[in-house]
């Protein structure tokens, strides 16, 4: 039978015990909420610059840019988010499964298939696809930085740029809210930006010209697309 000494110093270890796990919650919570803020912050602003494309391509049919071309798809380029720690579930297992479904697929068409890696579990994934690795870089999403984003994701654009890969994937968690985070695969180039449906279509006057303009913005959009990505798949992991 425990004695009074025994049950006492029991009491005050689940005491001590409950402030330690009080105050890693809360320093949860602050995380989930800036995680959550700085993603619908950033929302607005890919899908503006979609809009604005839209629009600069369907005032200058004389110009389409090599990121709006449809060609033949020999090779494919994905961009593959994921998290830089474990312990979060099957956030990471749901993506990478979808991953290797869409692979196994391209493969099965003869079509090659190299990637661009953002996250330590990303990388560990794609050197486990046999798939060449074209760039990667991790440790970007507690304080996602544009510049390094830039650098990563520059090689596999610059080879969509030289005709080398055909088409690009981005591939990260979709966050719908705080328990729903979805694994989601989206065709970056080509890029249909197609504004049939918009209400208002503006006549932009714009310098220099809708060749180096539209090249520019696409450049900018992609690189945009990643980071939302990336802040996108923190909120999830959060």
């Amino acid at each position: 039978m425990s004695t009074n000494k025994e049950i006492k110093n029991k009491i005050a270890s689940i005491n001590s015990t409950r402030k330690i796990t009080k105050a890693m919650e809360m320093v949860a919570a602050s995380k989930m909420r800036k995680a959550k803020e700085r993603m619908l912050a950033k929302r607005p602003y890919s899908e503006s610059i979609l809009h604005i494309i839209g629009n600069i391509a369907s005032s200058s049919p004389e110009y389409t840019s090599k990121y709006m071309q449809e060609r033949k798809v020999q090779k494919v380029g994905i961009i593959v988010i994921a998290t830089d720690r474990g312990l979060c579930a099957g956030l990471n297992a749901n993506l990478f499964r979808k991953i290797n479904k869409e692979i196994l697929h391209l493969k099965q068409k003869n079509i090659a298939v190299e990637l661009c890696a953002l996250g330590a579990k990303a990388l560990a994934f794609c050197r486990t696809t046999g798939c060449t690795i074209l760039s990667a870089n991790s440790n970007l999403a507690e304080k996602p930085n544009l510049e390094e984003i830039i650098g990563a994701v520059d090689g596999i654009l610059m080879s969509y740029s030289e005709q080398k890969i055909d088409k690009l994937i981005l591939a990260n968690n979709y966050f719908v809210n705080t328990v729903v985070q979805k694994p989601k695969l989206s065709t970056l180039l080509p890029l249909q930006a197609n504004n049939n449906n918009s209400t208002k279509i503006w006549d932009y006057i714009y310098e220099p010209d809708a060749k180096t303009l539209l090249d520019s913005l696409m450049q900018r959009y992609i690189e945009t697309l990643a980071y939302q990505g990336i802040v996108e798949n923190y909120a999830c992991e959060q």
